[in-house]
């Protein structure tokens, strides 16, 4: 679901279609080549199976001999009124295997034919093979998307930021750390995003809503308070935190999901595209609303004041 939602066009997985609706795509295994005793005798059992949905695996045994045997498929499946999907590339040097393969399939009359990669691809290794000139069409993206790589897991954990006492007036919670990024933001929060005129995504403001904002807005880089960007009170904003239950009670529609994935797009295109470059981008501007920062400040030092006495 997050894949999809992130830009990911479709899924192998059946039951993600199956439960959210997401289109599902995918090719046979080795395994079904290799339970034949030749490869040409395994395209031609899937071609029969699925003549409106064949992407062959070419690189059981030969890549480009693969090829040609999904081309033999191909045009007898063409003959019967279908239409071959393409290959799929799961080794090799991808970028030969690709060039090569797009030549022999131009060569014989399918040129609609797609080339399908996978093979442990992540956003390094699509952006040199798309240098190096690969004829590639559709990326199987696996393994280092869904167990998140360097960045296999989010260090979130819930803190208590807020209290409403007998007399329902609310009181800021803060828990204090020895790491500064482990210590807590209090009170109820909100995010507010600033847009140029042009529509163009300027920073986003982490606020409280139970302190009263400063004029002109200006942030405060958390790790850093002598960091700080005042931003032009005339531009645009707007809050992005929605609540979802009040009392106790659902208040919120959310959204299908491909309204999700459509809005997750049109606000990528919204960065600078310095931002969005994927060596050394540079960094979109977030931070504590001045005030909020002043709070914070104001809380850290009484707390530690407590602590010490």
């Amino acid at each position: 679901r997050a894949a999809y939602i992130g830009g990911a066009a479709a899924t192998s997985n059946v039951l993600a279609g199956k439960l959210f609706g997401i289109p599902v795509k995918g090719t046979h295994a080795h395994s079904w080549v290799m339970s034949y005793d030749a490869e040409l005798e395994s395209f031609s059992a899937y071609a029969e199976a699925l003549p409106n949905n064949c992407v062959f695996l070419v690189d059981t045994y030969n890549s480009l001999q693969g090829v040609r045997h999904a081309i033999d498929v191909g045009q007898r499946l063409r003959e019967q009124g279908h239409e071959m999907v393409g290959i799929r590339l799961d080794s090799g040097d991808l970028a030969y295997l690709s060039i090569e393969a797009r030549r022999l399939l131009d060569a014989a009359g399918f040129p609609d034919a797609q080339i399908v990669a996978s093979n442990d691809l992540d956003e390094h290794v699509i952006h040199s093979l798309k240098q190096q000139g690969a004829r590639i069409s559709v990326w199987g993206v696996g393994t280092r998307l869904v167990t998140g790589g360097e960045q296999a897991a989010l260090g979130g954990v819930y803190k208590l930021a807020a209290i409403r006492d007998a007399g329902g007036h609310w009181r800021h919670k803060l828990k204090l750390s020895e790491q500064t990024i482990k210590i807590s933001n209090p009170g109820m929060q909100q995010v507010r995003r600033f847009r140029q005129p042009n529509g163009l995504l300027v920073a986003d403001m982490i606020l409280d809503e139970l302190t009263p904002e400063a004029t002109p807005p200006t942030i405060v880089d958390p790790a850093d308070p002598l960091r700080r960007r005042r931003l032009d009170d005339r531009l645009e904003s707007e809050l992005l935190l929605q609540p979802i239950f009040r009392r106790g009670e659902l208040v919120y529609d959310p959204p299908r999901i491909d309204h999700i994935r459509q809005h997750r797009g049109e606000q990528m295109k919204l960065l600078h595209p310095t931002i969005r470059r994927l060596n050394r981008p540079h960094g979109y501007p977030v931070g504590l609303e001045r005030n909020f920062h002043k709070l914070k400040t104001k809380l850290i030092m009484e707390a530690r004041r407590q602590r010490e006495e």
